[in-house]
């Protein structure tokens, strides 16, 4: 199965192309590029592999949560493809992902995902590796304060994300001994995301265009800051 994925959320911008298991992915940092980038990127991958768009066979994105503009740009452009080309597409959440890519590079088990939402608050949840090796979801994704989380008692994990990089403190006075330790340059990735959306295919949870839609957690993302 030939699957492209892309990823915009944060200052990370990245799209991979997984072909048969195989992934090969162009990324790169950026505060405000990411639609300049994200385009030659995935024209960079089909080249490489020897593809046409029309060779796809699905597409996948980070459909949140992050920046309200970065997964605005991910959606448009996944939306833009799978309207063109008539594909299924894996919306993937971009917390997963960066359990994901962990657990592709690590050997911990649990992974304490906190990610900067701003305005005081993160995105906020816990993942394990599955017996597939795949980040399982544990509980439910939020935003929240760093010292209002909720948390499993009987997990042992590391953390990982951006928000560590921030509320290392408040979070490890609520996780106490359950944090081995922690890491806070971890960011959503393509490759990952076209990890988890080629699981998502095989179990049967793709979706249609018009179902392939953003997520942010946060009720009034939208709003300007002179509103919040």
């Amino acid at each position: 199965m030939k699957i492209l994925a892309v990823e915009t959320a944060t200052e990370a911008c990245s799209a991979a192309l997984i072909v048969d298991g195989d992934i090969s992915e162009q990324y790169g940092l950026t505060t405000n590029g990411h639609s300049k980038l994200i385009l030659p990127m995935i024209d960079s991958l089909l080249s490489e592999a020897g593809l046409q768009p029309a060779d796809l066979d699905g597409l996948a994105f980070g459909c949140g949560p992050g920046s309200f503009t970065g997964v605005r740009i991910a959606t448009g452009i996944i939306q833009g493809i799978g309207f063109a080309l008539d594909l299924p597409i894996m919306p993937v959440s971009n917390l997963a992902a960066v359990a994901q890519d962990f657990f592709d590079n690590n050997d911990e088990n649990v992974a304490f995902v906190a990610m900067d939402a701003r305005m005081g608050e993160i995105y906020w949840a816990w993942y394990q590796r599955n017996s597939a090796s795949y980040a399982e979801l544990i509980g439910k994704e939020s935003v929240t304060s760093a010292s209002d989380i909720q948390y499993p008692d009987d997990m042992v994990g590391v953390g990982i994300g951006s928000g560590w990089g921030i509320y290392d403190k408040e979070l490890l006075g609520c996780l106490s001994h359950r944090v081995i330790r922690y890491e806070a340059d971890n960011l959503p990735r393509a490759r990952a995301v076209a990890r988890l959306g080629a699981e998502g295919f095989k179990r049967g949870l793709a979706v249609t265009v018009e179902q392939a839609m953003p997520v942010y957690l946060r009720d009034k993302v939208a709003k300007k800051e002179s509103e919040r």
